[in-house]
């Protein structure tokens, strides 16, 4: 499985040149399966600046396969494990949210398609598989 990210996700929707975006233009256009954690519809839809891009964002998400946890209190957990293990690592990450999305992805043995340098970071601590989208 593949899970994408909102960093890619907001880079993809702006149009940003990027070997993240091609690797999830490519997966589109291939109809290889990905997932987008339900949080991460929540960080698209507060980013929208105007009504029309809401309802664009809005009604993409809802063609999309949705990630969501299968045990809610044990992803938020163990998001909070992986916050706090980088923390005794010396590793400061900016937010809780990266942290359940790198849960998710661990739950389900997914690969994460991101560009957000905080993955890479969790990465030297948890087992978290990364899509190498570098030329």
């Amino acid at each position: 499985m593949i899970v994408v990210d909102t960093s890619v996700l907001v880079d993809f929707f702006r149009g940003a040149d990027s070997p993240e975006v091609d690797a999830l233009a490519v997966l589109a256009r291939e109809g290889t399966p990905f997932r987008i954690p339900l949080v991460c519809c929540q960080e698209l839809l507060q980013g929208a600046r105007t009504e029309r891009e809401w309802k664009s964002l809005h009604d993409y998400l809802l063609s999309q396969d949705l990630l969501l946890p299968g045990d809610q209190r044990a992803a938020h957990v163990g998001a909070a494990r992986i916050y706090f293990d980088c923390r005794r690592q010396g590793i400061t990450l900016r937010g809780s949210i990266d942290c359940l999305v790198a849960q998710l992805a661990l739950e389900n043995d997914a690969v994460l398609l991101h560009s957000d340098d905080d993955f890479r970071m969790m990465a030297s601590v948890v087992p978290l598989r990364l899509w190498d989208a570098q030329p």
